[in-house]
């Protein structure tokens, strides 16, 4: 054997101890399916779509589409609770395997996140204190505008340089809504439903919507890569829009259908 051959030979065999030696990429949809459990982030502090009940148990729309989620793929179900700026760290840092919670699908997640298929949609409003002479935006002059820090709502906000406007930001919705029962803001900057349990609370200070923001559509989140993850994910969501379950939740606590397009 020549020393060209025997160099060749000795290169090859290096190559397969080099491959042999590598680490299979982990796969989280394995790690999930053998750990028998599904760790999801969820905030249970958003109204209607994430709540404690007077036994302190986790209830509301992204709550009842984590535990059908786990339910189907027969898995134990770990809720990671959350806050709106915390979501995307979960996942990314292996705290949590997927985010239910309100996570609206932008440009600017999309560079750190994946998506899944939209499971819901939500409408974002500019909502008011009613007895406030709010139409459009030149009415908001000198109004502080409450607003969940890291939220789709303020980002929106934030890029309307143009409008001047003087935005509050409170660290989750649980303590927007609590400045806005107790008369710290007299706006806020959320979802509809939010906007109306501000008058549900505090009788007296009752918001309506009076500005719509944007309709952002709703989806799951996880790990950039984690393809057969999101395969699954998405034949999950294809499923249960069909048959009419994620509907029915999201009009259980909503109180509206989900849009024509998503159920036709």
């Amino acid at each position: 054997m020549t020393n060209k051959t025997l160099l060749a030979a000795a290169a090859a065999l290096c190559g397969l101890v080099m491959i042999s030696a590598t680490p299979a990429s982990a796969d989280l949809l394995d790690d999930i399916m053998q750990a028998k459990k599904i760790r999801i982030s969820t905030d249970v502090a958003i109204p209607p779509s994430g709540m404690m009940d007077s036994s302190m148990k986790p209830i509301g729309s992204d709550v009842e589409v984590a535990q059908l989620l786990a339910k189907d793929w027969g898995l134990e179900l770990e809720f990671v609770q959350t806050t709106g700026a915390t979501r995307i760290p979960n996942v990314l840092t292996g705290k949590a395997d997927i985010i239910i919670s309100t996570l609206s699908v932008t440009p600017e997640r999309a560079k750190v996140i994946d998506f899944s298929k939209r499971y819901a949609t939500l409408q974002s409003d500019i909502g008011c204190l009613k007895s406030l002479n709010i139409k459009d935006w030149p009415d908001l002059k000198d109004k502080s505008i409450g607003v969940s820090r890291g939220t789709t709502q303020d980002t929106t906000l934030s890029n309307m340089k143009d409008k001047d406007l003087k935005i509050a930001r409170y660290d989750d919705d649980a303590t927007m809504v609590t400045a806005a029962v107790s008369g710290q803001v007299d706006c806020v900057a959320s979802s509809a439903t939010i906007i109306n349990q501000i008058g549900v609370k505090n009788p007296a200070r009752v918001f309506e919507s009076r500005i719509p923001l944007a309709t952002f559509d709703l989806a799951i989140g996880l790990k950039k890569g984690e393809q057969r993850l999101m395969d699954k994910l998405n034949v999950w969501i294809t499923e249960n829009v069909k048959n009419g379950k994620l509907n029915a939740i999201y009009k259980k606590f909503h109180g509206v259908e989900l849009p024509p397009d998503m159920r036709s």
